[in-house]
Order: C-alpha cells, then structure tokens, then sequence
C-alpha cells in the first residue's frame, strides 16, 4: 500500500509542476506577439479593418489598415510591415 500511495503522490505533484510551467510559457508566448498592419494577403487579416467588421475580410494584398499576428520584432522588419494602422 505504501508503494501506491507514493506513486499516486509523485503523479500527482508532476502533474501540477507541468501544468503550471504549461500556463506560464503560454503567457509568455502572447507576450511576444504584435499585430503588423501592411502585410496580410488579401482575405488573410486577423481581425477587423476600418472597412469591414470581420476576420478574413481584407479586400487587397497589403491592406495598410487590415494586420497579421506575428512573433514580436518581426514586422519592423518585413516589406511594408507597419505596427500602427494607416
């Protein structure tokens, strides 16, 4: 009996230790990320745009007012790629 006990104890505290370090690289995770306005293709927009209300919805390749999610640092860096709308 005290060999299950044991077993069912050590389960029981990895199980807690990987959901906490699970919940914490996933708040890490969004941390890094920023919205880049000027670089989706054309219905590829994540949200909405001043011209329409919804996701998928960018009229053209490009839209400077339609933005992507990407890793933070990386939308300086891309052709067109804007951090605010235009």
């Amino acid at each position: 009996m005290k060999i299950s006990k044991k077993i069912a104890t050590a389960t029981a505290l990895s199980s807690v230790l990987a959901l906490g370090l699970s919940l914490n690289s996933t708040a890490a995770s969004a941390a890094e990320k920023e919205k880049c306005y000027g670089v989706a293709k054309a219905g590829q927009n994540d949200c909405a745009t001043k011209t329409s209300s919804c996701v998928g919805t960018s009229a053209t390749d490009g839209q400077t007012d339609a933005f992507t999610v990407l890793p933070g640092g990386l939308c300086e860096r891309l052709s067109g790629g804007s951090l605010t709308s235009s």
